[in-house]
């Protein structure tokens, strides 16, 4: 019973330390990581679960630090550049997979994941489309591993490649998986690549709804999905700020012990990260999330490059 309670109480207070001492969120994944890796970890379910309510706790809290006008308007003006970059990665992660050969339920599940959000898509759209627990497995090892991957990626080839915060901020949201990798990417590039990244990503997120409602009418399934409730909670932060000026030095301190709670969860994230679920990986599936990935990356830094997708200065 005791060593049970030390394990369970392990990675909380692991985290916890990792907040406090870690510099940077890659850091705090990298170390995640490599503990899970090299000695294991038998409580992942309950770290997985803890990192997502940290993660929803995390994006409310830097809310405080963004103002509402600017959310508003790059919210507003990304809800067409989030359309089309899904339409287009999901028509071509189909592509791939019958080209590839590999099941249609983990085709489906891995180009949600790519194209929406990670491991939020692939929850939402599974029961919609009945996918079997392998496929979900399967599906969420391989996604995982590349969030995990973007996330200490991606800042250095945007600083290897000169991208301002805003340009990053914008590629970071369309082209990683997850919001928590998202958020940990931009927070490492600067905070206004924090504040774009975050509110594209999380526009982004709301398509989750329209396709796993059209997944289950394709599927005739009744499962659904909702939109994330901690959206409402980020639009809540970023209002009070705007309103109540006398309020700003607390806000400030709200997005302070947001980017400490982001590094704790990304701790956790990696925890995720163990020797099980890197063997549950199929060769195949691999193959499809990273061609796929690799794509939807190039395709929208060039389109952002060239002028296509133009967002404005945030003000």
């Amino acid at each position: 019973m005791k060593r049970i309670l030390h394990q369970r109480l392990f990675w909380p207070f692991a985290a916890f330390l990792a907040a406090a001492l870690l510099p940077s969120p890659a850091m705090a994944l990298g170390l995640g990581a490599g503990l899970a890796i090299l000695a294991g970890n038998p409580q992942i379910e309950r770290t997985g679960r803890l990192s997502k309510q940290l993660l929803q706790l995390a994006v409310i809290l830097l809310g405080f630090g963004m103002p509402l006008d600017s959310v508003l308007r790059v919210g507003a003006e990304s809800v067409g550049i989030t359309l089309v970059s899904i339409t287009a990665t999901m028509a071509l992660g189909f592509a791939l997979g019958r080209l590839l050969g590999i099941d249609r339920q983990v085709v489906t599940l891995v180009s949600s994941g790519t194209a929406i959000c990670g491991g939020s898509a692939i929850a939402a759209v599974a029961p919609a489309i009945g996918a079997s627990a392998a496929a979900t497995a399967v599906s969420l090892a391989v996604v995982f591993t590349l969030n995990a991957v973007g996330l200490l990626v991606f800042p250095l080839i945007g600083h290897g490649l000169g991208l301002d915060q805003e340009t990053f901020g914008v590629w970071a949201a369309l082209a990683i998986h997850d919001t928590s990798s998202v958020v940990g990417a931009t927070a490492i590039y600067g905070t206004a690549a924090l504040t774009v990244g975050t509110t594209v990503k999380l526009t982004r997120a709301l398509w989750i709804l329209p396709l796993s409602m059209a997944c289950a009418r394709m599927n005739r399934s009744s499962s659904g999905a909702k939109i994330p409730w901690f959206l409402g909670g980020f639009l809540l932060a970023a209002l009070t700020r705007s309103l109540f000026a006398g309020l700003e030095p607390w806000c400030d301190r709200g997005a302070d012990l947001g980017r400490f709670v982001m590094i704790g969860t990304l701790f956790l994230v990696g925890a995720g990260l163990t020797r099980a679920s890197l063997r549950a990986m199929g060769v195949k599936p691999l193959a499809l999330a990273v061609i796929l990935w690799i794509i939807v990356s190039v395709a929208s830094l060039v389109a952002i490059e060239v002028g296509w997708i133009d967002l404005g200065p945030m003000g």
